[in-house]
């Protein structure tokens, strides 16, 4: 407790931790947001780490802070402390950083998909190869009458999920990638799927819409993986199901400028991790080894509960 309360007794520390409760963040991203010096936030972070408040998670050159769960203290209040986060002096100013923050990160993404539609298939193939996972992943998803592919890009893998389910819905936050998605569908003779425009955190679908949801290599492209799991959950049908497939982690730094990435793969405990925060059950993970010069894949299926649904 006395460590717990000397790391909080500091309100530029305070003000750290309320911010990381909102998602997770870089020092460079945390110095933008609360407008001081790195050395001064890198500092403030090292105490709040050190108490087991936060946990750092580093991905190639990159660590990304977040609240933690090593000290048991601060976990046991964490609600009563959430309560009163709003009292603080630029709460309002911090929030809309944090805003801001993941807005600037979906943005880049976003115009990397616009610019590079047209080449996306080859050039993806080419920097990041992965084993043949398809199949596998086709043979996890059930078969119901509403299907929702998230981030369908050109759209190749929709004609497949067709056969699983009698309305397919592809949802992509590119335009230029839609297009490529339909310009595919049409010379392939694909009738009856329906592509919409959509970000992955405001899904274009009502609740509990779709009896499945097929992520698939999109998740690494996410600003606030959490909150892309959280709205999939919003739109599942109780009992319905997510289908995820994406790299493992690795440490091929190139891929956030040449990919835009925003996360170098993950690590099925964090995947797990995030899977349960947003509300998911009955959690199945499976690896699919990488040959030479390939990068391994991770698939999990995961269910809405029944439970979440109020009656």
């Amino acid at each position: 407790m006395i460590d717990l309360f000397k790391a909080l007794a500091d309100p530029c520390r305070l003000r750290l931790v309320a911010v990381l409760l909102r998602g997770e963040f870089t020092v460079q991203e945390l110095t933008r947001m609360l407008g001081m010096g790195q050395s001064r936030i890198s500092r403030h972070l090292k105490i709040l780490t050190e108490a087991g408040i936060l946990s750092v998670k580093r991905q190639g050159t990159w660590s990304y802070y977040r609240a933690g769960e090593e000290n048991a203290f601060f976990c046991a209040i964490r609600p009563a402390f959430e309560l009163e986060l709003d009292k603080l002096p630029k709460r309002l100013d911090d929030l809309a950083a944090v805003a801001s923050a993941l807005e600037a990160r979906r943005r880049r993404s976003l115009e990397f998909f616009d610019r590079h539609a047209r080449q996306w298939d080859s050039l993806s193939r080419t920097l990041l190869p992965v084993p043949d996972y398809l199949d596998r992943l086709l043979a996890l998803l059930p078969e119901v009458p509403v299907l929702l592919e998230i981030g369908v890009g050109t759209g190749a893998l929709l004609p497949s999920l067709s056969s699983r389910a009698g309305r397919v819905i592809g949802v992509d936050h590119s335009p230029a990638m839609l297009g490529e998605a339909r310009r595919r569908l049409a010379a392939d003779g694909e009738e009856g799927i329906e592509l919409r425009l959509g970000e992955m955190t405001h899904l274009p679908i009502s609740d509990r819409g779709a009896g499945c949801v097929v992520a698939n290599m999109v998740l690494h492209h996410a600003a606030d993986p959490l909150a892309v799991l959280r709205e999939i959950l919003r739109v599942l049908q109780p009992g319905g199901m997510l289908v995820l497939a994406d790299l493992a982690r690795h440490e091929r730094e190139w891929a956030r400028e040449q990919l835009a990435d925003q996360w170098l793969g993950f690590e099925t405990t964090e995947l797990r991790e995030w899977l349960k925060a947003a509300g998911f059950e009955q959690i199945e993970e499976q690896r699919v080894a990488a040959a030479a010069g390939q990068e391994d894949v991770l698939l999990v299926r995961a269910e809405k509960p029944f439970a979440t649904e109020k009656i």
